[in-house]
């Protein structure tokens, strides 16, 4: 079994109202309810990709789950490799904007920066704490509308990313198996970005 994802959009100022050692576990709890089972679970994932716990007044947490995934984290991986292969090909006011919505969510320009491994400074436990869970990804709600600024530059250029794709990426292990593939995953960052900075929340990305 691979890794998977859960993509959680949370609201930070209900977030601060939980111990930081139990903020990972309080997201965990909210999306997985005791007593839901699975098939209870996988019902859920209707509209738009989002799904909202219930039982919460008012809401302050929900999870995307990907339609082009299967919720494996190994898609996001792969993507994230391939973006950091191809780049240096991309001119350069593309590549820019790309980084900056790119950052954090499924690629880093220097891992040690991640913001999960910090726990974002701290709001969350470290990665080096071996009691809690690694998060895949920390983006806080400062960072969300420039990404979601750059996701709207970027998109009407994706297809200037073919030919850099088809250079680096297409035919090898380990990325994107086609060039669709890789820009309906980034159109879904998009909407996922573009609604958390439209409700000043962050992400959360769980094992």
């Amino acid at each position: 079994m691979g890794l998977d994802l859960t993509l959680c959009m949370a609201d930070w100022g209900r977030l601060r109202e939980i111990p930081v050692e139990d903020r990972i576990r309080a997201l965990d709890e909210a999306i997985w309810p005791t007593g839901l089972g699975y098939d209870d679970y996988s019902a859920l994932g209707l509209a738009e990709g989002w799904v909202w716990p219930s039982g919460q007044d008012p809401a302050w947490c929900a999870e995307y789950r990907f339609f082009c995934t299967n919720g494996s984290y190994e898609p996001q991986s792969r993507a994230g490799d391939g973006w950091d292969d191809m780049r240096t090909l991309v001119d350069i006011p593309l590549r820019e904007t790309m980084d900056r919505f790119l950052s954090g969510l499924i690629w880093n320009e220097d891992p040690a920066n991640d913001p999960a491994l910090t726990g974002a400074g701290g709001f969350f436990p470290p990665a080096t704490d071996p009691r809690r869970p690694r998060l895949l990804l920390v983006c806080p709600p400062e960072a969300a509308p420039g990404k979601a600024r750059a996701w709207e530059r970027a998109a009407p250029r994706l297809e200037q990313l073919r030919r850099p794709f088809t250079a680096e990426c297409e035919g090898w292990a380990g990325r994107p198996n086609t060039f669709e593939e890789f820009t309906t995953l980034l159109h879904e960052w998009g909407d996922v970005v573009t609604e958390t900075a439209r409700r000043g929340w962050g992400l959360v990305g769980l094992p």
